[in-house]
């Protein structure tokens, strides 16, 4: 596996847009955590059982790396609207430890 952290972020998102979750899942470490605008999630396994009910798709705009954290700004594409996004993902052992989403969640609570 790539040591190169871009690569671990961008391989990841890549596997949640072709919904290969398997291969997106062997990206992070198990006891990572999702810190987003409508929830949290605590382990990798209660991240990917919400991510493969919503199949959110990913249309990377900009990333920037500074050591083995990646910031990555993207339009998210979650079925019902379409919103930008910035993601903070911090990597420990090559692998994504942590994820911080944060967008403004207007569009989607107008429905």
């Amino acid at each position: 596996k790539t040591a190169d952290p871009k690569a671990v972020v961008l391989s990841f998102l890549r596997g949640l847009n072709s919904e290969k979750f398997d291969v997106a899942r062997t990206c992070v470490n198990d006891n990572m955590t999702f810190d987003g605008v409508m929830g949290f999630r605590d382990g990798a396994e209660a991240y990917f059982k919400d991510m493969e009910k919503m199949k959110f798709k990913y249309k990377v705009q900009k990333t920037f790396v500074d050591g083995q954290d990646v910031c990555v700004l993207y339009n998210i594409d979650m079925g019902n609207a379409t919103i930008f996004t910035c993601g903070w993902y911090q990597l420990k052992r090559h692998k994504i430890s942590k994820i911080k989403v944060l967008f403004d969640p207007r569009p989607l609570l107008k429905k």
